[in-house]
């Protein structure tokens, strides 16, 4: 997640102003099992990919409470100081309740997410199309640290063996390495387009922002 972590709460705005209930759908914290019961019956990539196959549709995802980032930002390398050969991430849809979000920004968004199911990933990837149409190219899940770690989990969730990436800003450096978020683990799983650099790598040099429309309505 990138600059679209900074709109997240916005969607809670969203949900109240459509008349839905604010709190179930932004507060709302699914727990997992225990570390070891969620190791024991963590997914391989087809199943990951036959879970998200309904979500192809875009209109199933947004039925199902999934939101844009309200900003409508198609993500790239190169917008977060990186190589641009480095790709993109897409356009993020996302669940608040799977976040656990608790309130704006103060100063950080916050959340007591702890959900790390990649049956029913909190987020998933979409990338634009010429014809307007959006294509999923992967799916994320992302928890809160400090929820993560009061839940009882010592080590930082993990998946295939292979630990989330730890995001927390560097309060020395220019850049805002959380992205407005209170300290967290996200990671990324490219189940729907190949990444040569790797299924967990966030960044994908074979997705494109180059069809997106930033005044497209959801």
């Amino acid at each position: 997640m990138t600059v679209l972590k900074r709109t997240l709460l916005g969607a809670c705005a969203l949900f109240a102003a459509a008349g839905l209930v604010l709190q179930a759908g932004c507060t709302r914290t699914e727990q997992p099992a225990s570390e070891e019961s969620a190791a024991s019956a963590e997914p391989d990539f087809d199943a990951v990919r036959k879970a998200a196959e309904r979500f192809k549709d875009i209109e199933v995802a947004l039925a199902a409470g999934y939101v844009r980032d309200p900003m409508n930002m198609c993500e790239t390398a190169d917008m977060m100081g990186k190589p641009a050969e480095m790709g993109a991430m897409g356009v993020h849809y996302f669940r608040p309740d799977l976040l656990g979000l608790t309130g704006p920004p103060n100063p950080r968004v916050n959340g007591t997410g702890t959900h790390t199911d990649f049956l029913s990933p909190a987020i998933l990837l979409y990338e634009p199309q010429a014809d307007g149409t959006h294509e999923l190219v992967g799916v994320e899940n992302l928890v809160f640290a400090a929820a993560w770690h009061a839940a009882g989990h010592a080590n930082p969730p993990s998946f295939h063996g292979v630990p989330y990436d730890h995001m927390v800003d560097d309060p020395a450096t220019p850049l805002d390495e959380a992205h407005m978020f209170e300290a967290h683990y996200d990671r990324h799983v490219w189940v729907y387009r190949e990444n040569p650099n790797g299924v967990f790598v966030p960044f994908n040099p074979n997705v494109s922002c180059q069809h997106h429309r930033a005044d497209a309505a959801q």
